[in-house]
């Protein structure tokens, strides 16, 4: 059994930057890909960004390439997800994932186990 626990998050104004952190229990973290995905309210949840588990892959939605940045010490069973000139639209519960397997996709259905959620809100 796989535990995430997530960290970070909070209120920040537009242009702040933000560290959300996520932690795993269990062995399976260094041999798994990592994402993070987030849901807006009433919107459905959207991809963020994904590492493959050796931490040398990484793939970003298009709209935040350049913005955010994930990675992962494996040593210390935790990823990240770097946000930086933060917008209002960024607003939203953001979420840690493992996915089922060591190579980054996009689908929440390929991943397994998922962190309790983080709210992060960006005044204009």
């Amino acid at each position: 059994q796989v535990q995430l626990v997530q960290s970070g998050g909070g209120l920040v104004q537009a242009g702040d930057s933000l560290r959300l952190s996520c932690a795993a229990s269990g062995r399976t973290f260094s041999s798994r890909a990592m994402g993070w995905f987030r849901q807006a309210p009433g919107k459905e949840r959207e991809f963020v960004a994904a590492i493959s588990q050796s931490g040398v892959h990484a793939y970003y939605a298009a709209s935040l390439k350049g913005r955010f940045t994930i990675s992962r010490d494996n040593a210390k069973n935790t990823a990240y997800l770097q946000m930086n000139s933060l917008k209002p639209e960024d607003t939203a519960v953001y979420y840690c994932a493992l996915d089922r397997s060591a190579v980054v996709t996009t689908d929440p259905k390929n991943y397994d186990y998922w962190g309790q959620g983080t709210q992060v809100t960006v005044s204009p």
